[in-house]
């Protein structure tokens, strides 16, 4: 009989870890621009499969790579599960359609573009009224550390507790804005979330996990209460989690994943 124990004398081959890729640079803005259209038409069809639609409600928007006061976004009341490239509106600062055959969602422009102005380096930001985000929201609380995922957002999300109807008024994407401070995510009390990045990979990853996490956290109060990671360890995993780059990496298989299922996008 073979003796499968390894003696103490066996030199085991080392552990090879894998280095986490990075964004991709590109030689020009046409390159970078459709880059980034790629990205933002797989945002919508991932977030249509994920469940995030909401009528003619939500949006995404990534900066022009070469005029940076501009933003692509969704034309106004096309649903996320049917958004090609193609179908991608340019809006310049005074929210005027510069490329593009639809309108736009006017509360898309007072948001966003506030937000955007505020951020120079935001490149991306994602609003829905995802159904966990949204119930979430009516409690006028931030998420608690109870899990390793949800510690990418402690202590860099925060709280907007003040609706006052659909946002059609600058003055509160202003607002917004403010509330958002240097945070990448922003609970909108009684209607939403909203999250940004550095790009489209990182603002949809943050919003999708942050939904789950809203989700989590439902599911573990409504059982017992919750042991909550403590302050310390809870930064650390942020650390570990909640960086732009793991946040653009964590995205890469749900591009995998849509690329296969759903081409048409890039179209």
């Amino acid at each position: 009989m073979t003796n499968s124990t390894l003696s103490p004398e066996v030199d085991l081959p080392a552990v090879k870890v894998a280095e986490t890729p990075e964004p991709p640079v590109f030689a020009s803005p046409v390159e970078e621009r459709l880059h980034r259209k790629q990205r933002l038409a797989s945002a919508f069809r991932l977030f249509a499969k994920f469940g995030f639609s909401e009528g003619v409600a939500g949006h995404i928007t990534v900066r022009d790579p070469e005029h940076d006061d501009h933003f692509w976004v969704n034309p106004f009341g096309m649903h996320f599960g049917h958004i090609r490239v193609s179908d991608l509106v340019l809006v310049n600062e005074e929210g005027k359609v510069v490329e593009g055959e639809r309108p736009i969602n006017e509360a898309a422009f007072a948001i966003h573009s506030r937000v955007h102005m505020a951020r120079p380096g935001v490149i991306a930001a994602a609003h829905a009224h995802s159904l966990y985000g949204k119930a979430w929201s009516s409690l006028g609380r931030l998420v608690d550390p109870l899990t390793q995922d949800a510690c990418a957002f402690y202590e860099d999300h925060s709280l907007f507790a003040d609706y006052t109807g659909v946002v059609y008024d600058m003055s509160e994407g202003d607002r917004i804005a403010e509330a958002l401070g240097s945070n990448k995510a922003c609970i909108l009390q009684n209607h939403g979330m909203l999250t940004v990045g550095q790009t489209v990979d990182e603002a949809a990853w943050f919003f999708i996990t942050l939904d789950r996490t809203c989700q989590a956290q439902f599911l573990a109060e409504s059982v017992g209460k919750p042991v909550l990671i403590s302050p310390e360890s809870a930064r650390i995993a942020h650390r570990q989690v909640g960086n732009p780059r793991v946040g653009w990496f964590q995205y890469q298989p749900l591009w995998d994943m849509i690329v296969r299922e759903q081409p048409d996008f890039l179209d």
